[in-house]
């Protein structure tokens, strides 16, 4: 007996070493802050110190690229996958759905023997099972959709003491936003078992819009600024308020470094715990201001809607000296370079990232030479006139990326040595180097045009979200994700589409506002003062019934007796694959709009 038992604590004890030997993985990505955000950049305005030291610390991608807006990043980021592979293409508009069968970068970590856990902002998905908590998440504290106060968040949340989703149910939180996503994940940090490895993916929503912040984070920002005087004065005292709020936004999150960094100090965690920091698209007002040299902002695919900062550091992890790295690299080379340094199962998959691994740990002088797309789902507003502005995607809508060349919708050459503000189209010049690139991009668009042009479908009726909250952020091709449009009453209509989990009858309950606002039907709402804004009046709606069409099912009925909502009762589904349209209609049965949300219950 005792034969047997020594091989069994031999493997026991090496699987505890393997296990306190992997590192623990934090992931930082901010949102909306470019480039030029860091002092280290060059900022004149902001200041960042706690950044700036965790740069000088670190391996610094320099030529480091995401998608120009957030859903497309994050997608990237979870899965090494291009977006338009990938299904997760648009910031709403029924195109944030991550293929559901992908496995993200949180179910390799898991696999991988990690604890995972994300707080703040997922965007990849608001419903099962697309929901952090169906992709690999143990822990979950975030909110849906694109930013704090969109369509599907808490009524009126306002970044402070708000009602996020804590595994699974609503909770309050004290607290503003960005304090609390960081004091979440030291408090969950601080319960893990001893010996076994986190993986804290905490994806920030500041600086994202609305520009709300505590207010003794404004002061510094406004000295500075009358100190540089210049750099701001062409501005309109209304763009100039949102700087000192958006900068302020900034000095937040990298105080919050700063604290994470003692924490990590303090807790003998910081030897052994990669940091990644990133953020999410280019800037949002660096153009305004200072955009450290480059031309563009967010969702445009200029260098500045797609350059910014990647800092990876690892104390005890034989990375060499913190030091510059100008290759070509992409926020999709993240998960085969995490895996692989953390040694967690690969996908078992083709990526289109490639490891920085070789490259970090000084193996190779320089990674392979490489051509890269960004492309993404255009927001279908009214009066794009250009196709290529059109959320459904396509090919001509792409950036591709070559050493220093830049090809442009397919039309347009620039040549980043010669030029880095991208000011001179110099195609006619260049016809081999445009023959090339167009030759790349159009094999990459042979190879995702498919799966790109499939939507993702929410399920409902199924045991892990009965009953679910659909909302309009998920209408195909129709933007409706901001609560302040909730209160405008826009007049839109769209279509879900969905995947019926299980046969049987269903309630579906329509409503212009959400549960928790407590509001009937046809009533506006005053003007809301919060902690640091004001939300805008609510117009009334004169909904008088509703007109349901789901599959073959079509029905009309009128308000309950609260007059907050209409049901439908005992509605016949089969399962598989159908779409949900709904139409909100005055006493004279004309469409006003969509029902805003609807409550979906299998009985």
């Amino acid at each position: 007996m005792r034969l047997l038992l020594i091989p069994f604590i031999v493997l026991t004890w090496i699987n505890l070493v393997y296990a306190v030997e992997q590192p623990n993985v934090i992931l930082i990505m901010s949102d909306d802050q470019g480039y030029g955000e860091l002092s280290r950049h060059g900022n004149p305005i902001l200041k960042t110190p706690h950044l700036d030291q965790l740069a000088a610390q670190s391996i610094r991608l320099t030529d480091f690229h995401v998608a120009p807006m957030c859903t497309p990043t994050r997608g990237q980021l979870m899965t090494g996958l291009d977006s338009f592979r990938n299904g997760a293409m648009n910031v709403s508009s029924g195109r944030t759905l991550l293929r559901p069968e992908l496995k993200t970068m949180a179910d390799l970590f898991q696999a991988g023997g990690y604890r995972t856990g994300i707080f703040g902002k997922w965007h990849l998905g608001d419903n099962y099972p697309f929901r952090p908590e169906d992709r690999g998440f143990e822990e979950t504290l975030w909110f849906p959709s694109s930013h704090i106060n969109a369509v599907p968040d808490f009524w009126n949340n306002d970044y402070f003491e708000d009602t996020y989703t804590h595994n699974g149910q609503r909770e309050q939180y004290q607290g503003y936003c960005t304090d609390v996503f960081f004091r979440e994940t030291k408090k969950w940090i601080q319960s893990q078992k001893q010996g076994k490895p986190f993986f804290a993916y905490l994806p920030l929503n500041a600086p994202h819009g609305p520009h709300f912040v505590p207010n003794e984070y404004r002061g510094p920002i406004e000295a500075a600024m009358r100190k540089n005087e210049k750099v701001v004065q062409h501005l309109k005292p209304a763009r100039r308020k949102s700087l000192v709020s958006y900068l302020a936004m900034c000095a937040n999150i990298d105080e919050n470094i700063g604290k994470l960094d003692q924490f990590l100090q303090e807790s003998g965690l910081s030897q052994n715990t990669i940091i990644i920091f990133l953020t999410d698209n280019g800037s949002t007002m660096g153009p305004d201001y200072f955009n450290a040299g480059m031309r563009g902002r967010k969702v445009t695919l200029w260098e500045g809607g797609h350059r910014v900062p990647c800092f990876i550091r690892w104390p005890g992890g034989k990375l060499g000296p913190a030091r510059d790295l100008n290759d070509l690299t992409h926020v999709q080379d993240l998960l085969p370079t995490l895996t692989e340094l953390c040694d967690v199962p690969q996908p078992s998959r083709d990526l289109d990232g490639m490891s920085l691994v070789p490259r970090i740990l000084g193996q190779v002088e320089a990674l392979p030479e490489r051509m890269l797309v960004v492309n993404y789902s255009r927001m279908p507003f009214p009066g794009n006139k250009k196709s290529m502005y059109l959320s459904v995607p396509r090919k001509a809508g792409a950036a591709v990326l070559w050493k220093r060349w830049r090809w442009l919708e397919n039309r347009e050459l620039y040549d980043l040595k010669q030029d880095p503000l991208q000011q001179k189209n110099v195609a006619e010049a260049h016809p081999e180097v445009v023959k090339q690139m167009q030759g790349h991009l159009n094999q990459w668009w042979e190879g995702v045009k498919q799966t790109a042009s499939v939507p993702q479908r929410v399920v409902i009726g199924h045991a892990a979200e009965n009953p679910a909250m659909l909302t309009a952020c998920e209408w195909l091709d129709v933007f409706v994700d901001q609560q302040g449009q909730i209160r405008r009453g826009v007049r839109k209509n769209g279509t879900w589409h969905l995947i019926v989990d299980q046969p049987g009858t269903y309630d579906l309950e329509l409503r212009r506002w959400p549960r928790e606002s407590g509001l009937k039907l046809n009533a506006g709402t005053p003007a809301l003062k919060v902690t640091d804004g004001l939300f805008r009046e609510g117009v009334a709606l004169r909904i008088a019934k509703a007109k349901i069409q789901i599959g073959k099912f079509e029905a009309i009925a009128e308000p309950d007796t609260s007059g907050q909502f209409i049901t439908f009762a005992d509605v016949p589904l089969q399962s598989g694959p159908v779409e949900l349209k709904t139409f909100m209609q005055n006493e004279q049965g004309k469409e006003i709009c969509g029902a805003y949300y609807v409550y979906v219950k299998r009985k």
